[in-house]
């Protein structure tokens, strides 16, 4: 995440705004921007979609290697992270290029996770339960997918995942745009 702050402070210098300004532009306060910039405070992926938003860049930006473009992700380049607030592991399996539009992930829910709060965002999200089950909220409603199942839905309605197993679910996950 050290890269992600960078950029932020990189972008931030190089379009002539100060900490104030971008404020103003995001609704995020002065000093939580300042703890971004100098790596000390987490950050919530709708923080850095407002970010994204003010720049008028997409939010893969922060995770692309203008030097390194990938197709491929080996194993042993897996590196697991976590959201602000949320128990999910979320690993990216993406390629690292330019312009992408996918953004596959696994996700290893905790055991008996719920869901703290409903997501949403344009695009679309797509689950195949590798291991386990999970319960979906999609718009007021329940699907449960256990082993093998697959849920695919909008993402611009509420939505939250939780797992109903008192051991771990792992899923491979697939959302559009990339905003992760």
């Amino acid at each position: 995440m050290e890269e992600v702050y960078q950029k932020i402070k990189e972008l931030r210098k190089r379009s002539d705004l100060t900490l104030k300004q971008l404020s103003e532009q995001t609704d995020l306060s002065v000093s939580f921007l300042s703890q971004i910039e100098r790596g000390s405070s987490s950050l919530a992926i709708s923080s850095l979609k407002k970010i994204a938003d003010a720049f008028d860049v997409n939010i893969s930006y922060f995770f692309d290697s203008e030097s390194n473009h990938k197709y491929v992700t080996k194993k042993s380049d897996h590196k697991p992270f976590q959201f602000q607030d949320l128990k999910t592991i979320y690993t990216s399996l993406s390629g690292n290029f330019t312009n992408r539009s996918l953004a596959p992930y696994i996700l290893t829910l905790a055991p008996n996770q719920k869901g703290k709060k409903s997501f949403h965002f344009a695009g679309e999200e797509f689950y195949y339960v590798l291991k386990g089950a999970a319960i979906f909220t999609i718009d007021g409603n329940q699907y449960p997918i256990f082993e093998g199942d697959t849920i695919h839905f909008p993402s611009h309605l509420d939505h939250y995942g939780e797992n109903p197993l008192d051991t771990e679910s792992v899923l491979l996950g697939v959302i559009t745009p990339v905003i992760l």
